[in-house]
């Protein structure tokens, strides 16, 4: 995982925390809907990782396959 899918998740959890420490409803909805803010860019992140490394291995593969075939000729 990226670093930044790591803080996205951290500051979820903090969310989560003080939306748990709460006892106003407001802070609570509040603090809930910042946990699902990031969240969401936690998932974004995971989704862009997956994505970049499926990527970088197409791109091995094909070196790799020309390599064999040049090597071959």
């Amino acid at each position: 995982m990226s670093n930044q899918h790591d803080f996205y998740t951290a500051r979820a959890a903090e969310a989560r925390a003080d939306a748990d420490a709460s006892q106003l409803d407001n802070v609570k909805e509040r603090c809930l809907r910042s946990a699902a803010a990031w969240d969401a860019m936690a998932a974004r992140a995971h989704r862009s990782d997956t994505f970049r490394a499926g990527q970088e291995a197409a791109k091995a593969a094909a070196a790799g396959e020309s390599a064999s075939v040049a090597s071959a000729a």
